[in-house]
């Protein structure tokens, strides 16, 4: 049950890929590959929804395009079930390795298929990886041309590979010249007086759990709203072993068989919902707007 006194609402988001379309696995899986793969989302998906219609949660989902083209039905059961449906990108590239066209091909190509496959508008994009970091805010530009009126792709921390140390940790509105962006960071906490990435994925799966309730008691204590993150195949410990290197082992399949019951316990302690219920709040009362670099 959650707790009597009042708490802000966090928000409890889905990345919806197939487990041979991670990045850690990129090495052994070549796209060329991706149909011929055994499919696991669809079961994963499923056991999510039961999880979160026990504890009478709605959260947002980022697909995949790809995977609302080739499984629309799990498109479809994510929003018949009263879920947020936003992008993840149609092929999940990360931003820095493509070029700003290329970029809005793919946001423009991911929404439109997922509006097409659910009849719902997608408002909110994620980054694969989290892959909007210092020196790509031309990105911003780009969701706004493409339609898009949230991102949440932001880490405020400092990591190899993603992490954007200067963003806010409250949701909070990016100004640029073309428009704003409201942007939903994910969850941290600080150790030793650093931040540390406590939002959820491999963090919830690698971390003591205490560490992930910390971020999320935290915000909950500065009335914020924080943003928690999983994805399908971090909860399906029966999913084919792919021959990767020991820390790639390490990243993917540690921790599988615990996560859902980690992510139950969160659920019954904190209040979630979907960013999409928030987001006209933010919008009418952008408390710091945050200019982020120039156009590009």
């Amino acid at each position: 049950m959650h707790s009597e006194a009042w708490q802000p609402t966090h928000f409890f988001t889905v990345d919806v890929e197939e487990y041979f379309q991670v990045r850690a696995l990129r090495s052994v899986v070549l796209r060329d590959e991706w149909l011929s793969r055994p499919s696991r989302v669809a079961k994963s998906i499923d056991d999510l929804l039961a999880c979160l219609d026990r504890n009478n949660v709605h959260g947002t989902f980022f697909l995949l395009g790809w995977i609302a083209r080739h499984h629309p039905e799990v498109a479809r059961n994510i929003s018949n079930a009263g879920h947020e449906i936003a992008s993840h990108g149609f092929w999940h590239e990360q931003v820095t390795a493509l070029e700003r066209g290329e970029f809005l091909d793919d946001v423009r190509s991911s929404k439109l298929e997922l509006e097409d496959v659910t009849g719902s508008p997608v408002l909110g994009y994620r980054a694969p990886s989290f892959s909007i970091i210092p020196g790509w805010e031309w990105a911003f530009d780009v969701l706004i041309e493409a339609g898009y009126r949230y991102d949440s792709s932001l880490f405020p921390i400092h990591r190899r590979g993603y992490g954007y140390p200067s963003a806010p940790s409250a949701p909070h509105v990016i100004q640029r010249p073309c428009g704003d962006l409201a942007e939903f960071p994910l969850a941290t906490t600080k150790i030793l007086g650093f931040p540390v990435p406590a939002a959820g994925g491999g963090y919830l799966r690698q971390f003591p759990l205490a560490v992930i309730r910390r971020a999320f008691r935290e915000a909950s204590e500065r009335g914020e709203s924080a943003t928690f993150y999983i994805h399908p195949w971090e909860i399906d410990p029966g999913q084919p072993r792919l021959a990767v290197s020991r820390l790639n082992r390490i990243r993917h399949y540690r921790g599988l068989d615990g996560a859902l019951e980690r992510i139950e316990r969160l659920l019954e302690e904190f209040s979630f919902g979907t960013i999409a219920s928030y987001l006209p709040s933010l919008e009418r009362h952008p408390a710091e707007g945050l200019a982020m670099g120039a156009a590009s």
